[in-house]
């Protein structure tokens, strides 16, 4: 077994185990996990006795929470914008390597799965969730936006469920993410070590997955999907807003459903908000390639922007909640700056082999 800061990996029969084990930062992911990752993703790929690939935690509570944000805040206010956007072209380049892997490739889910963790694990071919998965793109909230390939995924999902999920950064559980497509298989917990040491083995990795898949339950959100199809379908996000305000009047469980998303939005950084509900418009356009190259315009752009600083500092540094965006509403947001951060290109594009 070899070791790096933050992740172990080790070759056991025919799988190669790669284990994200950061337990302090949740196994927020930093540029020294990324290139271990890849190195160790390319170096099985080209080993014959590796047939499977496993990316766990070792963590109960989460999987990943996402990329460490709070680094590339510290990188980005010391001036070196060059080293944060290194960090992101590394973590793209990483998510679309694990996109085309050649191996089966299974992500074990369980725990918190937000952000950059789902980068890691949401391209796979094969993605299983556990009995306590929690899904969500919480980055609006930041002064960020849905990446790692969420640009390509999420307005993929069943309905208008992706551009909900962009919008609000709302959390879901495993049967709803399931039932959405973000993961293909439920496997109870209980039964990883079983299926590891089957793929270990050298049994093909569907009939092992199929082998030990339990049903999962019914999703939770069942009652929602009609309003959510309606309210998100709009074109605008004027019109989504108008949408939840309407839904948002009466005593039933819709209405209060509506209430917490419109209240939910209107913390988020407006910017941010409608940057996500870009990504849902573009996104179908494109492959994953094309979507993380988009994701890359828009984040070097915000690294030049006051958003992202401020958002990092209310939930992560003095964490008093109470980001000041700018601007400081939706309607205030200019629709042409918008479509610049994603038309634009750069002298230095992302490159993706």
């Amino acid at each position: 077994m070899t070791e790096a800061i933050g992740i172990r990996f080790e070759k056991r029969g025919r799988v190669g185990i790669a284990t994200l084990d950061r337990p302090r930062a949740l196994n927020a992911l930093d540029h020294a996990m990324v290139r271990a990752l890849r190195a160790a993703l390319e170096n099985w790929i080209g080993d014959p006795d590796i047939h499977h690939i496993v990316l766990r935690s070792a963590l109960e509570r989460a999987f990943c929470v996402g990329g460490d944000i709070r680094a590339m805040y510290e990188l980005g206010r010391a001036g070196d914008i060059e080293g944060a956007r290194d960090y992101w072209r590394d973590e793209y380049a990483l998510d679309h390597l694990i996109s085309r892997c050649p191996k089966p490739f299974v992500s074990l889910v369980d725990g918190l799965c937000f952000g950059g963790g789902f980068g890691l694990s949401g391209h796979g071919r094969y993605r299983v969730a556990g009995e306590k998965l929690g899904f969500a793109m919480p980055e609006v909230a930041i002064g960020l936006f849905p990446d790692v390939g969420g640009t390509f995924v999420l307005p993929r999902l069943p309905g208008w469920t992706g551009t909900w999920l962009a919008m609000t950064g709302a959390r879901i559980g495993m049967a709803d993410a399931l039932a959405m497509g973000l993961y293909t298989h439920h496997v109870p917990v209980s039964r990883w070590p079983a299926l590891i040491e089957a793929l270990a083995g050298g049994e093909a990795m569907e009939t092992v997955l199929a082998r030990f898949a339990a049903a999962p339950p019914a999703p939770t959100l069942t009652a929602f999907y009609p309003a959510i199809d309606r309210i998100f379908a709009g074109g605008t996000v004027d019109a989504v807003m108008a949408a939840l305000d309407q839904a948002a009047f009466g005593t039933d469980e819709i209405a209060a459903f509506a209430r917490v998303q419109r209240d939910t939005i209107a913390r988020a950084s407006p910017t941010s908000v409608h940057i996500a509900f870009q990504q849902m418009q573009r996104g179908l356009g494109h492959d994953l390639g094309g979507c993380l190259r988009l994701e890359f315009r828009v984040v070097t752009r915000l690294l030049e922007q006051p958003d992202f600083y401020e958002g990092v500092r209310a939930v992560l540094v003095d964490k008093d909640q109470k980001p000041v965006w700018t601007p400081a509403r939706l309607d205030e947001v200019d629709a042409r700056a918008i479509a610049a951060l994603f038309d634009e290109p750069l002298a230095d594009e992302l490159v993706l082999t």
